[in-house]
């Protein structure tokens, strides 16, 4: 189990906390005033992910736009180049002014390289390494890992590759005990989080009644009762099944009987109110916790309706609409949205990762340095308009509120993380799957 552990974990590391827990109340939306400068498409975010974005990052609606797209341009062309210039290509992300940058190390190809990169409008960065070198010395790592003993083995909880600096993260229990092989000198080891423990709801009991008429969207609250347990978490992605069938894509987490999903003993899903539980919304039909974390919901017979929308939003108030799908890119702006905290963005920090959860291991996702908290588990995580992935890990998730979560991980050297799923990965995992888009 120890190298397993080790292989290649994002720094989110194995104290990520799943963040289910208790609903809040939302104010309803304002709406957002059109100014001469904001473009169509900026003008039609809702206030609260506008004003989380000046808040949490400082950035208008078409700035968020624009970063976001340059964002998928940069992804676009890291494809390609790790094929076409493989001696050379060391990675891409968006910088803190929100420029894309290319980095070059030294190979055969470099010169073609920074042609492609240039031609396509990005910043070039020269480095020590390139990519490939890098995931060579994450493979180096674990290799010689598997020869130590348990009492330093067991010491490294995650490593990721920081293409930002060209080197490697280690995330580890007692970082100033670790003797690093000489390989691994200029690698960047930082203590982890402690692990906190996650207290189910018991208040969670479904009522019989007439489905409201509101839709339901990404960031509202559902509850989920299984296995005489019961969890709040955020709804996902709105999506269509194979078969043409209403789904939700939310965590896998969330299920508290997931050894039953797909089955008539499956957990249901029902609508949380401001007064109490709503009812029944679906059932969990497919529920993954082994190397991706999610859920597919079986949405009802008459609740369809409900969920024939392609809307994310902070619970009760108005949405900003999923036009496509997306790649996770280091520097690019993103945000999710919860039922506790509603919309928080932040940027991604790391892409292509894996991260223990317990006794889980995770694997292909990205961080963020989103603050989530307890309840936001499932919720949707976009950049620009475009779908990105589904909350699964926080390690601020044990505090009330992100303001004492940020002060806290300041004082501890530290700040916020949220792990998450890649929308694309789910959907390559269930063919015929897509979200809901306009």
């Amino acid at each position: 189990m120890r190298s397993s552990i080790a292989r290649r974990a994002a720094v989110v590391g194995s104290a990520a906390l799943l963040v289910l827990g208790p609903a809040s109340t939302m104010a309803q939306a304002e709406p957002v005033p059109v100014e001469p400068q904001v473009s169509d498409q900026a003008a039609k975010l809702p206030a609260e992910l506008v004003d989380a974005l000046a808040r949490d990052l400082q950035l208008s609606p078409d700035e968020y736009l624009e970063q976001s797209e340059l964002g998928q341009k940069a992804a676009e062309f890291a494809k390609i180049a790790r094929t076409q210039y493989p001696d050379a290509f060391a990675g891409t992300w968006l910088d803190k002014a929100g420029n894309a940058v290319v980095a070059l190390a030294d190979g055969d190809d470099k010169a073609a390289a920074r042609t492609a990169a240039e031609d396509a409008g990005f910043t070039v960065t020269d480095v020590a390494q390139s990519e490939r070198d890098l995931e060579q010395q994450a493979s180096k790592l674990d290799q010689w890992l598997e020869g130590q003993p348990p009492a330093i083995a067991d010491v490294v909880r995650g490593v990721a590759v920081d293409i930002v600096h060209n080197n490697l993260v280690l995330r580890a229990d007692a970082a100033a005990g670790l003797q690093l092989p000489d390989f691994l000198t200029d690698a960047r080891v930082i203590p982890m989080f402690t692990p906190q423990t996650l207290e189910p709801s018991t208040d969670l009991t479904p009522i019989a009644g007439p489905l409201p008429a509101d839709a339901m969207l990404g960031g509202d609250a559902y509850g989920a009762l299984g296995g005489g347990r019961g969890l709040r978490c955020s709804l996902g992605f709105n999506a269509i099944g194979a078969s043409g069938e209403a789904v939700n894509i939310t965590a896998g987490h969330c299920d508290p009987n997931k050894n039953a999903a797909g089955t008539p003993a499956a957990s249901q899903a029902f609508n949380l109110t401001p007064t109490g539980p709503g009812p029944l919304l679906g059932s969990f039909a497919k529920t993954s916790l082994q190397n991706h974390d999610y859920s597919l919901l079986d949405i009802a017979d008459g609740a369809e309706h409900r969920f024939e929308n392609n809307g994310v939003r902070v619970p009760g108030a108005g949405p900003v609409h999923i036009t496509g799908t997306a790649d996770p890119v280091v520097g690019a702006p993103v945000c999710k949205s919860g039922l506790n905290t509603g919309f928080s963005c932040g940027v991604v920090t790391a892409v292509d990762q894996t991260v223990s959860v317990g006794n889980r291991m995770l694997t292909n996702g990205f961080a963020t340095n989103i603050c989530a908290l307890q309840g936001d588990s499932g919720g949707a995580i976009v950049t620009g308009t475009l779908a990105l992935g589904i909350s699964s890990a926080s390690n601020v998730g044990q505090y009330p509120h992100c303001l004492v979560a940020q002060a806290v991980t300041f004082v501890m050297g530290e700040g916020p993380e949220l792990f998450a799923t890649p929308i694309k990965t789910i959907l390559g995992e269930n063919p015929g799957l897509r979200v809901r888009t306009s």
